[in-house]
């Protein structure tokens, strides 16, 4: 004989001991009305915008005027090879023919996706908006929603052959990731 059927001559007459319930669950009978609101309300407070950029006034600037921010701790040697356009364009946003809440949500989006993606050098094309009946109005709210966004370090408006006053070069903050790979590497060096 096997050991298979050893086991199982020796446990023939075995019978399971019987467990006392401890724990009785009266579950609350439910509409299906109830169970969709409830639903609905998780998921409606899931999907909750996490776009906090402001909407409600703006401070307008001219169709050819140079855009300029800089945040705290940025080197000068490296700000200067940015605004020139020295570094490489890693990503492009076009938001010309947009709405201002269209531009508010894809402006929002692009810096989050450029985050996720580790990448350093954005783009983005506002336009001058010179033809327009608000004149320089996207350019305006760009202006106003990039000092606001965390991972923006800085952003200038892009040389002539990128699109001069109607475009500005954008820098996100390094990843920890690539923080971690540029110590690596300096490490080995």
């Amino acid at each position: 004989m096997d050991d298979f059927s050893d086991f199982k001559a020796a446990m023939g007459d075995v019978t399971p001991l019987a467990v006392e319930k401890r724990i009785d669950i009266n579950k609350n009978k439910q509409d299906s009305h109830t169970i969709a609101a409830r639903r609905q309300a998780a998921t409606a407070e899931v999907e909750q915008d996490k776009n906090h950029l402001s909407d409600d006034h703006v401070d307008m600037v001219k169709p050819y005027d140079i855009l300029s921010y800089r945040s705290n701790g940025l080197q000068d040697g490296v700000f200067r090879k940015f605004r020139l356009g020295k570094y490489q364009i890693d990503a492009r946003l076009d938001l010309h023919k947009r709405t201002v809440e269209q531009a508010r949500k894809e402006v929002f989006q692009f810096i989050e996706d450029g985050m996720k993606y580790d990448l350093r050098n954005l783009m983005i094309l506002h336009g001058k908006g010179e033809k327009e009946t608000v004149p320089a109005l996207l350019k305006s709210w760009v202006n106003k929603w990039l000092p606001q966004l965390d991972d923006v370090l800085a952003f200038h408006s892009c040389q002539p052959q990128h699109g001069g006053t109607g475009a500005v070069y954008v820098m996100l903050r390094k990843s920890e990731k690539k923080k971690q790979e540029t110590r690596d590497q300096l490490r080995i060096k």
